[in-house]
C-alpha cells in the first residue's frame, strides 16, 4: 500500500506538471535546453543498473545464497550513490547560476520533482542498507526473504518513477 501511495503522489505531481507545461510550452521547451541531458542519461543508466543488481539480490536469496545477495545489494546501493553524486552536481551547477524554485515555473517543477525523487533514492538506499544489514545477520534465507523482496519492490518503484521523470522533464517537447 505504501508503494502505491507513493506512486499516486508522483502521478499527481506528473499530471500537474503536464497540465502546467501545456500552458507554458515555450518556457518549458527553452528551459529544458539548459538541463544537462548527459548527466540525466548517466543517472538513468545508474538506476537501471541498480535495479538489475537488486533483481540479482532477490534471485540470489531465493537460491539461499545470502552472501551473493548481500554483495548485489551493496552494488545496487553504490549505483544509488552514483545517482546522488551526479544529481548533486546538477543541483550545484544550477544553484551557482542563481537558479532556484522562484526562477520560473519550469525550474520550480524541475527542482521540486527531481528533489522529491532524490529523497526517495536516499530512502531506498536506507531500506536496501537495512535489508543488507539484516542479511548479514542471517535474517534471510530461501524460505524467508519477504524483507528482501519488499525492499526490492521499493527500489524498483524509485527506478520506475525516474524512467517517467527523465523523459518528461529532460526530453519531451
Amino acid at each position: 500500500m505504501f508503494i502505491l501511495a507513493e506512486l499516486l503522489v508522483f502521478a499527481v505531481f506528473f499530471s500537474v506538471y503536464a497540465f502546467t507545461r501545456a500552458s507554458h510550452v515555450e518556457l518549458f521547451n527553452s528551459m529544458q535546453q539548459t538541463l544537462d541531458t548527459n548527466a540525466a542519461l548517466i543517472n538513468t543508466l545508474a538506476l537501471i543498473t541498480s535495479s538489475y543488481f537488486v533483481m540479482r539480490a532477490v534471485a540470489a536469496i531465493r537460491d539461499n545464497r545470502a552472501d551473493h545477495s548481500y554483495r548485489w545489494l551493496l552494488a545496487a546501493m553504490f549505483m544509488g550513490l552514483v545517482f546522488l553524486v551526479v544529481k548533486s552536481g546538477e543541483y550545484s551547477h544550477h544553484f551557482e547560476h542563481g537558479i532556484n524554485l522562484r526562477t520560473n515555473l519550469f525550474y520550480m517543477f524541475y527542482l521540486s520533482l527531481t528533489f522529491f525523487h532524490f529523497m526517495h533514492v536516499i530512502m531506498g538506499m536506507v531500506i536496501l542498507g537495512a535489508v543488507a544489514f539484516k542479511m548479514k545477520q542471517g535474517a534471510y534465507s530461501a524460505e524467508e526473504h519477504t524483507g528482501v523482496e519488499s525492499g526490492a519492490s521499493y527500489w524498483h518503484m524509485v527506478d520506475i518513477v525516474w524512467l517517467v521523470l527523465f523523459p518528461l522533464v529532460y526530453i519531451m517537447h
